[in-house]
């Protein structure tokens, strides 16, 4: 099985270009990474993956930020912003309170347009300049529009992206907007976005940057590099879990790769590779009734509806690679209520760290999954946080304290700050 952790090294192909290839994770068809554009097998029409012959040890990596793992990439340097290097918070209440040995928040929202998807989209605007298109285009639930805007601006071309009319927050229309991308909102949901821009790309009208394209994984596998180095060298040994909110569930796959490449490189043990564990909304939760019901496939949500706008998908295009992942790793996933996804919002903005609301549910999750015996005390946790809290300021607003009005003078601020209600969320 090629997404076993205990598959063994790969032999290379001949049409592997200096160690690297496309390979298909069903039918194990292999292509060279640049002779062509595609992002599905040309014989099955399954996901691809890169693979390498070799795979690098810690030592290996130098610099900082997502280029730092030039040599698990699948090029030595890209359209950077400096993406990655993001923080790893402690959050001594929050890990009392949940009841855990350790508990970090890796906040992706540092990143510089404010989310994960940075990382994704330095390797994979990168790859797109190598391959010589013209076009790039994404559907988004606003996030990747925000990195790719940002990234194909800076690398000087076109950016089309196909967004679910009236359901993505302000704060993601406004970036993809001053990047100069051409914006379409579609009278459908991100997935029929998605349906429409695969079409796109089928047709040679654009290329395509949404995680179903593997290059764009390799960015994001950096993400999990970052996790086990710092818990390493903070707790000598790696976390035992690493939480994460789950849309298309890009980076659940990406962690895995970064997982398997280490276990291959004999840097981590099999006993030592963190369960992924999986959260999303009760409203759009297909991979979590696939994990309840132990199905080797997806089913489709047509109608989804969450606050959590950046994980308001019903179809997980990498679900055929994250499905796995969570299973090898003996993970889980479960899905957690809109109340419960604001009570974390409000919970880590209490320890200084803001996010949008799709982050928080892998706080809320992890607190579920602690006081339903899953996830035991003694455990070294990382949760995932993908988005800043700007990137949703109305949801932030809704979930904060609300203004006070009082008169231009000392008296009536005094008068306000003596108030009962004055502290009240």
């Amino acid at each position: 099985m090629s997404l076993s952790l205990s598959a063994g090294k790969p032999e290379v192909p001949d049409d592997a270009a200096d160690g690297t290839w496309l390979e298909c994770i069903d039918c194990g068809e292999t292509f060279g990474p640049f002779e062509d554009v595609r992002y599905t097998c040309d014989e099955c029409d399954s996901l691809l993956e890169v693979r390498y012959a070799e795979h690098p040890t810690f030592d290996d990596f130098e610099g900082e930020g997502v280029w730092r793992y030039s040599d698990a990439l699948p090029l030595e340097s890209g359209v950077t912003a400096q993406e990655g290097a993001t923080p790893l918070y402690e959050v001594p209440r929050l890990e009392e309170s949940i009841d855990v040995e350790a508990l970090r928040i890796k906040h992706e929202g540092m990143n510089p347009t404010g989310s994960f998807k940075d990382r994704g989209m330095t390797v994979g605007v990168a790859v797109a300049k190598e391959l010589g298109v013209g076009r790039l285009a994404c559907a988004s639930t606003g996030n990747t529009s925000a990195a790719l805007a940002a990234y194909g601006s800076r690398g000087g071309m076109e950016t089309l992206v196909l967004l679910p009319a009236g359901k993505v927050a302000a704060g993601k229309i406004a970036q993809a907007s001053l990047h100069g991308a051409r914006i379409l909102e579609v009278d459908g949901n991100f997935d029929a976005c998605l349906d429409i821009v695969q079409e796109l790309a089928s047709q040679g009208e654009a290329y395509l940057l949404n995680s179903l394209n593997p290059f764009r994984l390799e960015g994001q596998k950096t993400i999990g590099f970052e996790i086990l180095e710092a818990f390493r060298d903070d707790y000598g040994a790696f976390p035992d879990r690493i939480v994460l909110p789950v849309g298309n569930a890009g980076n659940t796959s990406a962690l895995y790769k970064a997982f398997r490449e280490l276990v291959q490189a004999g840097e981590l043990d099999r006993d030592e590779v963190p369960k992924l564990t999986g959260v999303q909304a009760e409203g759009a939760a297909p991979m979590v009734e696939a994990i309840e019901n132990g199905a080797d496939e997806v089913r489709r949500w047509e109608d989804v509806e969450t606050r959590a706008t950046a994980i308001r998908i019903g179809n997980p295009v990498n679900a055929p690679k994250a499905l796995p992942g969570i299973r090898e790793t003996d993970g889980t996933a479960i899905s957690v209520s809109d109340k419960e996804i604001t009570e974390a919002q409000r919970d880590l903005a209490g320890e200084g760290i803001g996010v949008e609301p799709a982050s928080a549910a892998s706080v809320a999750g992890l607190r579920k999954l602690r006081a339903e015996g899953i996830v035991e005390s003694d455990e070294r946790v990382a949760c995932l946080t993908t988005g800043h809290l700007l990137k949703d300021p109305d949801a932030a607003a809704a979930a904060g304290n609300d203004p006070e009005p009082v008169p231009a003078d000392t008296d009536g601020v005094l008068a306000s700050l003596a108030s009962e209600n004055s502290s009240e969320r």
